[in-house]
């Protein structure tokens, strides 16, 4: 009976290692742009929706914001914040996404 008791932690803890590993590196960087772009990026308010642009044109449009030729309330502090590969990353991230 014991080794029943035993062996439940180890498959939940295996599942949940599992779960977080189905995590990529660019959905857990975008998990922060869901607060205003909406969950997965698809907005439900003025806030433009990233689900399903082109990954090149969220790329371009985060580089726009980072050099300063774009401006806005915070997303030139944002895009600033970022690499230019995790920039790709989450733009690859959105571009999956269905809208």
């Amino acid at each position: 009976m014991l080794r029943k008791l035993l062996f439940i932690p180890l498959l939940c803890a295996a599942g949940a290692a599992q779960a977080a590993s189905m995590v990529t590196p660019g959905q857990s960087l975008a998990a922060t742009c869901f607060n205003c772009h909406g969950p997965h990026g698809v907005s439900t308010a003025a806030i433009p929706t990233l689900a399903g642009r082109s990954a090149a044109s969220i790329v371009e449009t985060m580089a726009e914001y980072k050099s300063g030729k774009r401006t806005g309330t915070i997303m030139p502090q944002i895009a600033k914040g970022y690499t230019d590969a995790q920039i790709q990353q989450i733009a690859t991230y959105f571009a999956q996404q269905k809208p």
